[in-house]
């Protein structure tokens, strides 16, 4: 069991599905958390600042394609 930093609503995650790192959503309030705790399972929400790099690290991978394809 763990709690939701945002609503505080109690989240029913199965230790032995979720591994260090993962994201999943609030049931309640939809928020993306992040697994920081696995025994107790911790959770905090996700920053996100982690999708805007992997969505920048995406545009500079498709650049460097369309540049090899010129």
């Amino acid at each position: 069991m763990a709690i939701c930093p945002e609503c505080e609503f109690e989240l029913d995650i199965d230790e032995l599905d979720v591994d260090r790192g993962d994201t999943l959503e609030c049931d309640h309030c939809g928020v993306t958390l992040e697994i920081i705790g696995l025994n107790p399972i911790e959770v905090e929400a996700a920053s996100e600042d982690e999708d805007e790099d992997d969505k920048d690290e995406d545009e500079e991978e498709e650049d460097e394609d369309e540049d090899k394809d010129e």
